[in-house]
């Protein structure tokens, strides 16, 4: 679905991103790792028509990313972008006329993820009111309300206590196993390897690795294994050493 072929980008001496190129395939879950300043926001950015690559392209379905695919993207920014003093309600209603709804179509979309969201009663409230794992709540809902082909995730779990951790990431499934393609960018690993298809893994403006989740399992296994002792404390001697009998006995070969 979104081809990124030869990007660099260039900040006042600094390169963010240096001839990267990645495939993210038609409803999958893509996961775009690496550390703080790796890039990952830069090309994020670029994705979303926020800034211009200094060279290369992204396509978004063989077509070069234009002003007509904006409608087709939702996208939640690790920086949160809501209007503090703006009712909540309002504010919906005013992002999805932005991604092309009619008002009344927002309206029924919105009450059908406030209840799925249970927050029904914060319609009139503003943002500066809530906590910021509820003000998340309502950035995911602004994110989704359109059903974009495309949905980029940046660190769409910080803030969340785990319930509400837990039932974003089931949205998140859902939302997928309802075709979207979904860009998935995070520090967990744990959510990295329960959501992701695809990874791809940028460091100091380069891409390290990147493809399918099981290929790079398989192709940078060490042969370590982890071993699991349920019971009463048993501790290993000269005269009665552990013996590991098969790797097959091992889940996963981890």
């Amino acid at each position: 679905m979104i081809s990124i072929r030869n990007i660099v980008k260039q900040y006042s001496g600094h390169r963010a991103l240096d001839d990267v190129s990645i495939e993210i395939e038609q409803g999958k879950v893509f996961g775009l790792l690496g550390p703080n300043g790796a890039g990952k926001t830069s090309l994020i950015r670029i994705i979303n028509q926020i800034t211009a690559p200094d060279s290369g392209e992204v396509l978004m379905n063989g077509q070069k990313l234009g002003q007509e695919h904006i409608s087709r993207i939702g996208y939640l920014p690790e920086e949160r972008g809501l209007y503090k003093k703006m009712e909540i309600g309002e504010q919906i209603l005013y992002f999805a006329q932005l991604k092309g709804l009619s008002k009344a179509d927002a309206r029924a979309r919105a009450k059908y993820w406030f209840e799925k969201m249970e927050i029904t009663g914060w319609w009139n409230k503003k943002v500066e009111d809530l906590s910021k794992g509820m003000q998340q709540k309502v950035q995911f809902v602004s994110t989704v309300l359109h059903e974009p082909e495309l949905l980029i995730l940046d660190e769409p779990f910080t803030g969340f206590d785990p319930v509400n951790a837990e039932l974003i990431k089931n949205e998140i499934l859902e939302l997928n196993k309802k075709g979207a393609t979904i860009i998935f960018s995070t520090h967990r690993m744990e959510s990295v390897e329960e959501l992701c298809d695809s990874i791809a893994l940028l460091n100091l403006s380069h891409k390290i690795l990147d493809g399918k989740m099981k290929d790079i399992r398989n192709n940078n296994r060490t042969g370590t294994y982890i071993l699991k002792y349920e019971g009463a404390a048993l501790v290993p001697s000269a005269t009665q050493p552990f013996t590991i009998v098969s790797d097959n006995e091992f889940d996963g070969g981890r």
